[in-house]
């Protein structure tokens, strides 16, 4: 290998490494935000309640409109709009939109049962469009235009609001007229399914206990998750409305709102329950999603960002936010240069380099199992027992590298790709609806072959730093490989 390759090698090395241990640094910056935020945040969220409890008996309650996207989602469409007319609000206060583009036998069980809650007093209207103009976004700019509602709240379809949900967030827009959002905390429908579905949760968790609410109680960007969230209708229209050219337009919605100066709440302690998906294809379609869109929504605000009028650090928090996933590239790039960066080892770099290599990955990759541990302990008394699936968390995180690097690179050149919803199976499993075929599972289990092997170069040669690092890369990447494999070929049971 000639000197200036080996040079290169080690300079991908670092900053790939330093990149990550940048990104997992932070993890700790927002435990200790959330930390800090807590007890003011949850001293302002019952003062509000307090105020504002018995919202039945009020005279000068928005109207409010709650919007239900379907698309060819038979399993689980009725039982959220039956959710949906359960909530309890004032009479004619409220109505039920469900903004259905769906092409399969869901267009009329949804028509039918809307008909039956009709007969039963609820206001529910269902909205059929010929054209998918904009998919999800599209759809509910469109439900908009019909909308009664000051007060809009939206689900996605597996998603099952409780009764109380309207009686414990509104009262917050009551109490703040510039609140433009406010997000509930998704819960589990069926964390219990496997074991896939159980690590699962510890992300989701980890997002919402910890990373969404040391966002909102210290004054920074957060962002709308999709659904299971209550937006004031002239703050999406003060933002610019739905916007269709990126895959997550939640999170863009979310920062225009915040950008033209509207405010935002999370309730950690209202949980709107929903399905995690229970299969590693349908897990790695949604992740794809969310890591593309995210870097779209940051190529596409980052500039405004820099511009508005707020302090360093919260701008700074925002780029992370939005940026997050490029991590998965950095764990593919040192992935396949640990091999490499041997043979450089081998002709002349001591160890004093390979140790800061090594401080740098268990930095990064600690962190998040410390927020992980965090959002357990905040949210469940049980959380120990939990936690015996973060090790399948962390394989699934790192399995999922691949996929998630083409989301990343996509979205740097602009490929454009159609909004693909993930799969869900329902109460009553009518239908299984299936992910297509992968074609990067083939491509995830040779890397972890690789992976393994370089492990075994790098215990024969003694250079054990890294040898734990590559031991979760190859488990992670023939876990999720073979998992995506199993799936495609209808031999997951």
């Amino acid at each position: 290998m000639t000197i200036l390759l080996s040079d290169l090698v080690v300079f991908l090395y670092f900053l790939s490494a330093g990149i990550l241990m940048i990104y997992g640094l932070n993890c700790y910056v927002l435990i200790f935000l959330y930390r800090r935020g807590k007890p003011g945040a949850e001293k302002r969220r019952q003062a509000v309640l307090e105020r504002f409890g018995d919202l039945m008996s009020r005279s000068d309650l928005p109207v409010v409109t709650t919007q239900i996207a379907v698309y060819n989602e038979l399993n689980v469409a009725e039982r959220v709009m039956r959710a949906a007319c359960r909530m309890r609000y004032p009479a004619g206060l409220h109505e039920v939109q469900v903004l259905d583009d769906s092409t399969d036998e869901t267009r009329r069980r949804v028509d039918a049962v809307a008909e039956e809650l009709r007969g039963k007093g609820c206001d529910v209207r269902v909205i059929h469009r010929a054209v998918r103009t904009g998919f999800k976004a599209g759809a509910l700019a469109h439900g908009m235009k019909q909308a009664r509602g000051e007060l809009v709240a939206v689900f996605d379809a597996d998603f099952v609001p409780p009764e109380d949900y309207l009686l414990r967030s509104v009262p917050f827009f009551l109490a703040g007229p510039k609140l433009g959002l406010v997000q509930a905390r998704w819960g589990h429908l069926n964390r219990c399914r496997s074991l896939i579905t159980r690590s699962q949760s510890i992300g989701i968790d980890g997002h919402f206990m910890v990373e969404q609410a040391a966002r909102n109680w210290n004054g920074l960007y957060m962002n709308f998750n999709g659904t299971a969230g209550l937006w004031r209708r002239s703050a999406i229209e003060d933002g610019g409305g739905w916007h269709w050219d990126t895959l997550t337009e939640d999170m863009d919605l979310s920062y225009r709102v915040q950008f033209a100066g509207w405010e935002t709440v999370f309730l950690p302690d209202l949980v709107v329950p929903a399905e995690i998906p229970e299969d590693v294809s349908a897990f790695k379609s949604q992740q794809f999603r969310w890591a593309k869109g995210s870097i779209q929504t940051a190529i596409k605000l980052l500039p405004r960002l820099i511009r508005q009028p707020v302090p360093r650090f919260q701008k700074l928090q925002a780029f992370f936010h939005m940026t997050h996933y490029l991590v998965h590239p950095m764990m593919l790039s040192l992935s396949i240069l640990a091999l490499p960066v041997l043979c450089v080892l081998n002709i002349g770099i001591g160890p004093v380099i390979f140790g800061g290599i090594a401080i740098a990955l268990t930095l990064s990759m600690m962190a998040p199992s410390a927020l992980y541990t965090v959002s357990q302990r905040a949210a469940y008394a049980d959380w120990k027992g939990r936690m015996l699936c973060l090790p399948v968390l962390v394989m699934m995180g790192v399995g999922i590298a691949v996929s998630n690097s083409q989301a990343v690179f996509e979205a740097f050149i602009g490929r454009e790709s159609p909004f693909i919803r993930t799969p869900k199976r329902g109460d009553r499993e009518v239908r299984r609806y299936r992910v297509g075929l992968p074609w990067l599972s083939v491509l995830e289990i040779l890397l972890g072959l690789y992976c393994a092997e370089s492990l075994g170069y790098y215990l024969a040669a003694q250079k054990y730093f890294i040898g734990p690092f590559l031991a979760i890369y190859a488990a992670g990447f023939l876990f999720v490989g073979l998992l995506t494999l199993a799936h495609s070929l209808g031999l997951e049971k």
